[in-house]
């Protein structure tokens, strides 16, 4: 399967630029996630690929293909690229069997071929005995595979899906999830996939591109997305994080806002300057009253105010000086006060500016 160039696109609509030099290479049979927020821009670098969007600028090539240039623009049907929408968009008063048989009538595939590669297809998604069924007799788990086999049936070069899952309930997404990672797996085609659930993205991405008002924030693997966020507003998007305010006292070194404490933080930082420390929920040590942390470990003096059973773990949520912070934890039944420790290398430095992202600032700023 072939690789995709997509060089400083930019999109347009009207005065509302959407899509600002987008520029990303997906390699060959990667899963490669565009994620972000509604609004960010990801279905519409998704639907200039396809060919469904004219881009005001840049170019897009999959393999030696160009399809989007100076003065080139192949349309959609000149791409031999899968599409799987968010509603399916499948034929109503077609079979299973003729929904798939669409696309190769289209490109003219003798019927023999047709039943032969019908069949191939849905035996790869499970839903041979199923051929004879209309949609409204499915169920929206095999209405989603149907969809997808009809992206696949042809051979696509590159697999397009726009949030395929969203439409399922919460237990059916995860098995879906997990199906459709191993079908990806088994097929080896190279897949560009849409979506705004972060553990959605976590779970099935190589890499993964955060998307934020029509920028390309950070690319990287789900453990660097996670991990290692570039920016607060990464941070925040991707998975739980506490926000705190500070500023720092020397190298590596914040005197937080909250309990006028100094934490140590693997950043190199001169002094005076104002930060936020982004720390993840699970990586904050609950110790009962009276026990001692490692030296080596951050370690400040919280309350417990409420606590939530969630199966595997309690989460907390804690008064941190004039702060609300959250830990989750193994341990049951933790109350009054209580010891955080958290490791230095926990705690994620970020410049505080008059730009930081309005739902990071609510997220600093909370039950202060």
């Amino acid at each position: 399967m072939p690789e995709v160039k997509v060089a400083n696109l930019a999109k347009r609509f009207g005065d509302n630029a959407v899509l600002h030099d987008i520029t990303f290479t997906i390699g060959d049979g990667e899963f490669f996630t565009l994620l972000g927020p509604s609004g960010c821009g990801k279905s519409t670098t998704l639907a200039c690929i396809a060919g469904l969007e004219r881009p005001t600028g840049g170019s897009i090539a999959v393999g030696t293909a160009t399809f989007v240039d100076a003065g080139t623009f192949v349309p959609p049907e000149g791409r031999n690229l899968g599409m799987v929408f968010q509603s399916y968009a499948l034929w109503p008063h077609m079979t299973v069997a003729q929904n798939l048989a669409m696309p190769l009538k289209i490109r003219k595939v003798d019927r023999r071929e047709q039943d032969t590669l019908i069949a191939e297809t849905l035996g790869r998604v499970g839903l041979v005995e199923l051929k004879d069924r209309y949609p409204h007799q499915l169920s929206g788990g095999q209405q989603q595979r149907v969809a997808l086999a009809r992206a696949l049936v042809y051979s696509p070069s590159v697999l397009l899906l726009d949030e395929p899952l969203s439409n399922l309930d919460a237990k059916l997404r995860d098995q879906a999830r997990a199906w459709l990672k191993r079908l990806q797996t088994e097929l080896g085609i190279t897949t560009v996939y849409v979506t705004h659930d972060q553990d959605e993205a976590l779970a099935l991405s190589d890499r993964i591109a955060v998307m934020s008002k029509g920028d390309m924030v950070q690319i990287g693997t789900p453990q660097e997305i996670y991990e290692t966020p570039a920016t607060a507003e990464v941070a925040a998007f991707v998975g739980r994080c506490n926000f705190l305010t500070g500023t720092t006292t020397g190298p590596g070194e914040v005197r937080l806002d909250c309990t006028g404490k100094n934490i140590s933080a693997p950043a190199a930082t001169t002094a005076g300057q104002r930060v936020t420390v982004a720390i993840r929920p699970e990586r904050l040590e609950i110790l009962p009253s009276g026990h001692t942390a490692p030296a080596d470990l951050n370690v400040l003096t919280a309350e417990v105010l409420t606590s939530s059973y969630v199966g595997s773990r309690h989460e907390y949520d804690l008064r941190l000086g004039d702060h609300v912070v959250q830990a989750e934890t193994t341990r049951p039944g933790l109350t009054g006060e209580v010891t955080l420790a958290v490791e230095p290398a926990a705690c994620l430095l970020y410049p505080t500016t008059d730009a930081l992202p309005k739902d990071v600032e609510a997220l600093v700023t909370i039950a202060q």
